[in-house]
């Protein structure tokens, strides 16, 4: 007869966010000691890490952390939602990224070569896999500085951990500055501009995008003498599809994002934006 109960097994899945049927086999193995049955887990787990190589990781969370004007945003993946709202796999990735924000790291190379807990984050990855018994991939990091900086997460779902995660850069100070940070913090959340200025748009492809808009006009038979207008037209609806300062603000439809900064005597110096998986 198992001596372990309903509540044992559920309290060693919210530890280690382990199966189901892990677990049950853990305890069975240590009699019930919750302890000794984490432990072996853990063992199982890091025996299993070649296995778990070639899985998808499209789960997970993105964190965030500001100090100082500068703003600091992780994406840990995992392989399943279950993993990705549990626990451990929650405190693994705020270590992440609090090794992240000590080290300095601005891209995943030098993150995963930061010391966390005694060790590289690279060894804490696999053992963090072994634990939660799925592939575990810390797979971006940005780190963005500016007179002020505004974080913002996301939850796509009450039931996890926040999904799309943003920092915004702006050259400005006050209550209103930080207002509108804000605003357009959580705006490029929703909107997902690629770049934050035209100039920031490659010229081959502002160039390609021209191409298109005047073969397409010249296919629905425009006339000659309007191309030029139509084109240019076509192509600003390009600008206010991917360019943060020209789209239409979430907020009032009626003003850009520019406009909006302007009225709050701010600049945009810059921006991340991660959606896990994306």
């Amino acid at each position: 007869m198992a001596n372990y109960t309903a509540a044992d097994i559920k309290a060693l899945r919210e530890r280690t966010g382990a199966g189901m049927l892990d677990v049950k086999k853990a305890l069975d193995e240590a009699n019930g000691d919750a302890d000794k049955a984490m432990e072996i887990i853990r063992i199982k787990g890091l025996k299993g890490v070649t296995k778990r190589e070639g899985r998808s990781t499209a789960e997970g969370l993105v964190a965030a952390q500001v100090n100082d004007g500068v703003g600091v945003l992780v994406e840990v993946n995992c392989e399943t939602d279950f993993v990705a709202k549990a626990a451990p796999f929650i405190e693994f990735s705020n270590k992440v990224l609090a090794a992240a924000v000590a080290s300095g790291a601005s891209d995943v190379d030098g993150l995963l070569a930061a010391e966390l807990d005694g060790k590289p984050v690279s060894e804490q990855v696999v053992e963090a896999g072994a634990l939660l018994g799925e592939k575990i991939v810390v797979r971006r990091v940005a780190r963005l500085e500016g007179k002020l900086v505004s974080a913002y997460l996301h939850k796509t779902s009450k039931d996890l951990p926040a999904q799309v995660g943003v920092l915004f850069a702006v050259d400005g100070e006050g209550a209103a500055a930080e207002e509108a940070a804000h605003d357009v913090a959580v705006h490029i959340a929703a909107f997902a501009p690629t770049y934050l200025t035209r100039d920031d748009v490659p010229a081959e492809l502002v160039e390609n995008e021209r191409r298109i808009a005047d073969e397409t006009a010249r296919a629905e038979g425009k006339p000659e003498a309007a191309l030029t207008k139509i084109v240019e037209g076509r192509l600003t609806g390009f600008f206010k599809e991917g360019v943060l300062l020209d789209q239409a603000f979430a907020k009032d439809a009626k003003k850009s994002v520019a406009q909006v900064l302007q009225e709050a005597g701010v600049t945009a110096t810059g921006f991340a934006r991660f959606r896990v998986g994306a």
